[in-house]
Formats: C-alpha cells, sequence, structure tokens
C-alpha cells in the first residue's frame, strides 16, 4: 500500500473540505485572491488534483487556484451507491462555485473534466472569465478507441479498473510519451488502491454516453449545443498531439466551436499533457491570462 507520506513532496498542498450531499468533497486552494479570475482546475477520469500539482505551483504565485477532486476521486469520498453521472459531476462543482462564492473564474479543464466544466459554464455563463482546455471533449463524442470501448462489457470493465489496478497502471504507461518518476506513479495510484476506491473510475468509463438512450447523452447534448455561448470568450487551447485517445478530430471539433482560440501544439505530448510538457504548457497558458481581461463578466 501507498502511504501518503510518499507523496507528500509532489503534493504539499493544504487539504479543504466542504460537504456535498453529506460527503466530504475535497478542494485545493492556494495563492491569493487579487480581486482578479480565480482559477479553477478540473479534472478527468484516472486522475484527481494531483495532475495540475506544478501548474498550481506555477500559477498560485499570481493568482487564487481551486482544484477539487471529484466524488469519488482522490482526496474526496467514495461512496459505494453514488449516481456517478456527468449531472451529479456538474451538481457537485456548482456546489463548490457557490461554497466558496466564486464570481469571476477561468476555467482549466482536462479529460472529461471539461464536459463536467462546460456544464457548470452553461449554468453560470456570467461568472466565465476564460476557458483553457487540455485534451478533452464536451460534445457527443464521435468515436471511442477499440481498447476503451471493449472495456464498455460489463464484466472486462469490473475485472480490469475496478477488481486490480491494471487498467489504471496501463493508462499511466500508455497515456504519456515520457515515462514517469516513480513518485509520480504513485501519487497517480494513491488515491486508487482497492476496489471501493476505484468506484469512479468504473463510473467514469459507464457513464461515456454514446447513444441516445443513455442517462447522461441528453445531459452531453445540452452541453455541446451551448458551447456557442463562449464564442467571444477568450479561450486558450494546449493539446498534446500524440494522444491516441482525445485525438488531433477532438481539437479540430474544438477550433471549429472556438476560432479565437490561442492553440499550442505539442507534438510529442499525449493525453497527460501536463506531465509530458508542464513547462511549456505552463508559460502558455501564464501568458494567455496576463492578456487583458475581459470586461463582460456579470457578477
Amino acid at each position: 500500500m501507498i502511504d501518503f507520506a510518499e507523496i507528500k513532496s509532489e503534493y504539499p498542498f493544504k487539504s479543504n473540505i466542504i460537504k456535498v450531499k453529506s460527503y466530504d468533497y475535497h478542494y485545493v486552494d492556494e495563492g491569493k485572491d487579487n480581486g482578479e479570475e480565480t482559477l479553477l482546475m478540473v479534472h478527468g477520469n484516472l486522475s484527481w488534483s494531483f495532475m495540475f500539482r506544478n501548474l498550481i505551483n506555477e500559477l498560485s504565485q499570481d493568482y487564487r487556484v481551486i482544484a477539487p477532486d471529484h466524488l469519488g476521486c482522490g482526496l474526496s469520498d467514495k461512496p459505494q451507491d453514488f449516481p456517478y453521472r456527468l449531472e451529479t459531476h456538474i451538481d457537485n462543482l456548482e456546489s463548490l462555485l457557490f461554497a466558496l462564492k466564486l464570481k469571476k473564474v477561468t476555467l482549466i479543464m482536462h479529460d472529461w473534466g471539461a464536459a463536467i466544466g462546460m456544464g457548470l459554464a452553461m449554468r453560470h455563463p456570467g461568472k466565465i472569465a476564460r476557458l483553457v482546455i487540455l485534451n478533452s471533449s464536451a460534445f457527443s463524442l464521435p468515436w471511442l478507441p477499440l481498447r476503451v470501448n471493449f472495456l464498455r462489457i460489463p464484466w472486462l470493465n469490473k475485472k480490469f479498473v475496478r477488481d486490480s489496478s491494471l487498467f489504471l497502471n496501463i493508462s499511466l504507461q500508455m497515456l504519456c510519451r515520457k515515462a514517469l518518476p516513480p513518485i509520480v506513479k504513485k501519487g497517480y495510484k494513491y488515491p486508487y488502491q482497492t476496489s471501493e476506491d476505484r468506484i469512479a473510475l468504473l463510473r467514469f468509463i459507464q457513464d461515456l454516453p454514446l447513444d441516445p438512450e443513455h442517462v447522461s447523452f441528453e445531459v452531453l447534448l445540452e452541453i455541446e449545443h451551448g458551447l456557442w455561448m463562449f464564442r467571444e470568450t477568450p479561450v486558450c487551447l494546449v493539446w498534446g498531439m500524440r494522444d491516441w485517445y482525445f485525438s488531433r478530430r477532438y481539437l479540430k471539433r474544438w477550433t471549429l466551436y472556438y476560432p479565437q482560440a490561442q492553440v499550442l501544439e505539442l507534438e510529442d505530448a499525449g493525453h497527460y499533457v501536463l506531465e509530458d510538457e508542464c513547462a511549456r504548457s505552463a508559460a502558455f497558458i501564464r501568458d494567455f491570462l496576463s492578456q487583458p481581461q475581459p470586461a463582460s463578466i456579470i457578477i
């Protein structure tokens, strides 16, 4: 078993908790509120706020940075009978927005965190200052790689995702272009060491809405139809071009929605773009944030 002390040097942040539906919802809150926008970092599956650790260290020097762990993920509670669906993840993030009384937010989103983050943005468009989008999707999925699609088979996904750490271990190896240091691997694995810990990892896969009958399909479709609301919002796209999951076709689709976006294409980075190319990603995002702020924020 991995002890938290083993990863503390990589993740030195103070833990904060709010209650969401009687469960502990964990988040990092670093930096100082300087009266400018707050940076809200939203992770996806096979991850937690640990993924943003280097970006938190970099940007919290000048901004207030908040990075939550979805219920079932990271250091948040992992209830076994919770409805881990797109809509409930958005509800939980909205609870954090209200609890912290955030008024002017830049969303920094990765993986399925983009659908969750954009779901929040649709509910509160007047609070969104900017969008920073890493390898992700917030629209109907045109396809799934075979290596992910086969995990939707009930007995397989339980065996490989829930009952063992095999899927997590393989993903950490396959989704990065550069080998992760042992301490970083431990960091990603720490919250997901038992079958009970991995409940949300499985539910994320089961919640991929690939057909109109799926419980989350309508929610995702509403988010997709609402993306136009941010056509005049400053947008930054940082993309690992060697990502076999959220491939170049997803980046192209984002640019169709947001032709105003500033784009950084990282040719030798994979899905975990902040592991493969954190320094270049952070510098590009910092430059984007330093540009004149949008004035049309409705509090």
